[in-house]
């Protein structure tokens, strides 16, 4: 796990190096570099693989090819074997990034087809004065560039970046519109004009101040309806298992993130099968515990009990947080308003170890979310709108719409007329018309005629599935999961130098995830229906059937207290007047509307506080 930057043309050592610190923090135990007139490579390592031989940058015999990798190759000894086989000399002992440029020379530019692992690549090809930068499937390693000057300049987050002396600090205005709807930047935009993030499964081609770009991996959603129940358990468990076997594979001690819930706990429980040590396990708690927190502990401790873990507990307060907000924008480099647990909780793993499993991505794979659980419901109930009209519907039929309210559907089918990529778009945060309203003149003069709605109407008009549930899960796994989840638990865990490995993110669990029916994910209203039923007995009892509460901090139940002088105080007219982006009059409205009782406003309140945290860290 490492961070890594670089970029074309003649060398500079100081401008590398500048680069390298500003990502020190994702690599405390070595640096490295490469130049030679053409490219500039470097990186900073957090040794876990090959402590002693594997420094980076790594070459190939000749050094005609070189790179600096950030991630894990999990299959990087079954991929040597068949490389020595085939002729290829390692100098290394048993480092998983030198396999990546013999898999290069072997295979071409399909090698990455070849790896299991996360994993964000530069490749510099000397005889064909090449740059490859290439990010895995899922996008669970970052990976950032810039063009100036028929030059790249590229890194593991954005701030690498804005160290380099040619690339002039702007802001995106459109990236800023889009973010007050989905409470992060979608990719590839960032918030600095003319900075990119590279896609999941994507790969870019940098030659001769020519840039191109491919995806070589894209999930593919298409149903076996034919499947039994049992085939799938028992495959979903097979798979899941040896995911978590690759990912223990570690030179250093590695521990579990542990909320209580299904997918941690599932987890933590396939883990004990490969160690015959105390897995280490971390959750996360905090003061005047909060009744609908509590049960992360009581839960977390039954796993640790069941499985005799060595159990660590971390309680924050809301202190904290106001303590740490800018280091968790400082993290981001962007404006979030998503999950930021995972901050927290890296604070205590780091002083036990360095590499820590997660249940990250069964939520997205197998349905969870409120989104999840409207689709099929949402379906089903404008199918039979005309029978609700009729007072005719049977119970059967009532029964397709759980776990949803009948009048939260009727109200999204006003709202949307059933047209699926609409009624989504009304469960995002600001929609484009209230932003008309809450962004200033000074701020949409800047703008050319976009909407969030023509964002989120293209994302469904490139989906695979047919099946209503399915078609969500596939849109969010190609935006939000990697725009925002993925994304906190890559940056928030490395800024504490945190490796974060979840065996749900196989990509070979993945596709087959891909081809199970929807009406097996969430069945009579029961979210992860046909995971919990794999897993249900590697499980203390009461696990599968606790409510869904998630990894999140009780961000909302201390606004209304414990934060309101705080969250008042970041959106005051001295401070916004500072850019003048915002209509004063609407941000008043929101705040005194959300401190009069109205709770639905919390996640705006939240959403434009981060916003302006953000601004006054990066141009205030």
């Amino acid at each position: 796990m490492c961070g890594i930057c670089g970029f074309t043309g003649s060398s500079n050592e100081p401008v590398l190096k500048r680069m390298t610190e500003s990502i020190f923090h994702r690599g405390p135990d070595e640096d490295g570099f490469y130049s030679n007139g053409k490219i500039n490579l470097g990186m900073r390592r957090l040794s876990i693989i090959d402590l002693t031989t594997g420094r980076q940058p790594i070459h190939n015999e000749d050094k005609t090819l070189w790179t600096v990798f950030n991630g894990e190759v999990y299959n990087f000894r079954e991929l040597r074997d068949e490389l020595e086989k085939k002729g290829h000399r390692f100098y290394t002992d048993h480092s998983d990034t030198e396999v990546i440029v013999h898999l290069y020379e072997e295979y071409g530019i399909d090698f990455p087809i070849r790896i299991n692992g996360m994993f964000a690549i530069a490749l510099w090809d000397e005889e064909s004065s090449r740059l490859f930068l290439i990010r895995d499937r899922m996008g669970v390693k970052p990976l950032f560039y810039s063009v100036v000057n028929d030059n790249i300049i590229f890194a593991s987050e954005i701030k690498a970046i804005l160290a380099h002396p040619v690339y002039t600090r702007d802001i995106n205005y459109e990236a800023v519109y889009h973010y007050f709807t989905f409470k992060n930047v979608p990719a590839p935009l960032t918030v600095f004009k003319g900075i990119y993030s590279l896609l999941p499964g994507e790969m870019l081609t940098f030659s001769k101040g020519k840039l191109s770009k491919n995806r070589w991996w894209k999930v593919r959603f298409n149903e076996n309806k034919d499947y039994d129940e049992l085939y799938v358990k028992n495959n979903i468990l097979k798979l899941l298992e040896d995911a978590t076997r690759l990912r223990m594979v570690s030179d250093v001690p590695f521990g579990a993130y542990l909320s209580g819930g299904v997918d941690s706990s599932s987890v933590v429980a396939l883990m004990t099968r490969f160690t015959d040590k105390p897995v280490k396990t971390f959750s996360l708690g905090y003061e005047a515990e909060l009744k609908n927190k509590e049960a992360d502990l009581y839960y977390a401790r039954k796993v640790s009990q069941a499985y005799k873990t060595e159990h660590y507990e971390y309680i924050m307060s809301h202190k904290e947080l106001v303590d740490d907000i800018g280091n968790v924008i400082g993290a981001f480099d962007q404006p979030f308003s998503g999950t930021i647990s995972t901050f927290f909780l890296s604070k205590l793993i780091k002083r036990h170890v360095k590499v820590a499993l997660s249940g990250d991505g069964a939520d997205e794979l197998f349905g969870s979310y409120l989104s999840h659980r409207t689709a099929m419901p949402m379906h089903h109930f404008n199918r039979l709108h005309y029978k609700i009209k009729e007072g005719s519907l049977t119970e059967d039929e009532k029964s397709l719409f759980k776990p949803c309210d009948i009048s939260f559907l009727s109200e999204l089918l006003s709202k949307s007329g059933g047209d699926e990529a609409k009624w989504r778009y009304y469960l995002y945060l600001f929609d484009d018309k209230e932003k008309g309203s809450l962004l200033s003149d000074h701020f949409r003069s800047r703008l050319n005629n976009i909407s969030s709605f023509s964002l989120v109407r293209r994302n469904f008009d490139e989906l695979t599935s047919k099946d209503p549930l399915n078609r969500i899960l596939e849109m969010e796994w190609n935006t939000i999961f990697p725009d925002q989840v993925l994304a906190f638990v890559d940056f928030l865990s490395m800024a504490h130098s945190i490796e974060i490995r979840s065996p749900f993110l196989d990509y070979r669990l993945v596709e087959f995830a891909a081809t199970i029916p929807g009406n097996m994910k969430i069945k009579n209203g029961n979210v992860k229906d046909i995971l919990k039923q794999s897993v249900v007995r590697l499980l203390p009892e009461g696990i599968v059937k606790r409510p869904k509460e998630g990894f999140v901090l009780p961000i909302f139940d201390w606004m209304v207290e414990k934060l309101r002088d705080y969250s008042m105080d970041i959106l005051s007219e001295k401070r916004l007047g500072r850019h003048n982006f915002f209509n004063m009059d609407i941000i008043k409205n929101i705040l005194q509307d959300y401190y009069s009782g109205n709770r639905s406003n919390a996640g705006k309140v939240w959403n434009l506080m981060m916003f302006q945290i953000w601004w006054e860290r990066y141009f205030g």
